[in-house]
């Protein structure tokens, strides 16, 4: 298939498949109609019949090349495959066309360290399963791990110790860089409720941005409700991008939550 699409990338091997959808015809016959010089005509037919695009005849001193249509049926289906498939992800290119707005305006707003302190967030998902397999999602690292993070990332170190003064901390890594946050919890009322600290770090360590989470649990007739409120502070200038993607970032992940208790409620 790539040195199908190679071969069609040529405008001038384009144009002679063009012509030979017509009908077959001569090297003379494709040189005058495409005006090139024959021998670099039949480079270019050599080119599309070693990719099986064309086909060659012999009659008497000419030679006549005629196309065949069966590659070029597989590359539309293969095409019409790729354009399937984008076209059920346009909400995820919907997200970054999203985030990039979001990035531009918190950037024209970030004018000072601190500008964004005090900025709440608020999130609820009804979870198709019972609380204790939600509060599970949040306690167990490996659990933890299968959904707080974006799926193009890779968890290196992810956990919320239930206990007050335990550690919270989720850092994961992507082909451009590793992102690291620390912090600690609060408060753990299992199955109920969890309070904890994360502070963004940058590359050198130091705090970009300070979120502060409320993690509630309510048994619900259909699951669990879980409600998420989220406050920040110690908001740099640099932590621009960071909270941009808050809002889309959350609504990601818990997305992930949502699926992933959701196969728990049948496996376990």
């Amino acid at each position: 298939m790539e040195r199908i699409a190679s071969a069609l990338g040529d405008a001038a091997r384009w144009r002679i498949v063009q012509l030979l959808a017509e009908r077959p015809r001569s090297v003379g016959e494709l040189a005058e109609l495409t005006g090139s010089r024959q021998p670099q005509t039949t480079k270019h037919l050599q080119t599309l019949a070693r990719a099986g695009l064309v086909t060659v005849t012999p009659l008497g001193q000419r030679r006549v090349y005629a196309l065949e249509t069966e590659p070029l049926s597989e590359l539309a289906r293969r095409l019409l495959a790729l354009v399937e498939t984008g076209e059920a992800h346009a909400g995820e290119r919907d997200v970054i066309a999203r985030y990039r707005a979001a990035i531009e305006a918190e950037t024209a707003a970030a004018d000072r360290d601190r500008w964004a302190d005090g900025r709440t967030f608020s999130f609820e998902r009804l979870l198709a399963a019972d609380r204790d397999v939600v509060w599970r999602h949040w306690v167990d690292p490996a659990l933890l791990a299968s959904w707080w993070a974006p799926p193009s990332m890779t968890i290196t170190d992810c956990v919320v110790e239930p206990r007050t003064g335990g550690r919270a901390v989720l850092d994961f890594r992507d082909a451009e860089g590793r992102y690291r946050s620390e912090g600690v919890v609060h408060a753990a009322e299992e199955p109920a409720r969890l309070v904890f600290d994360l502070s963004v770090l940058d590359a050198a360590g130091a705090v970009s941005f300070t979120g502060h989470y409320d993690v509630a649990l309510t048994q619900d007739d259909g699951g669990t409700l879980l409600r998420l409120d989220l406050r920040i502070t110690e908001t740099t200038v640099e932590a621009a991008p960071h909270i941009a993607g808050i809002g889309t970032g959350w609504g990601q992940v818990l997305d992930n939550l949502a699926a992933a208790v959701g196969a728990s409620k049948h496996t376990t």
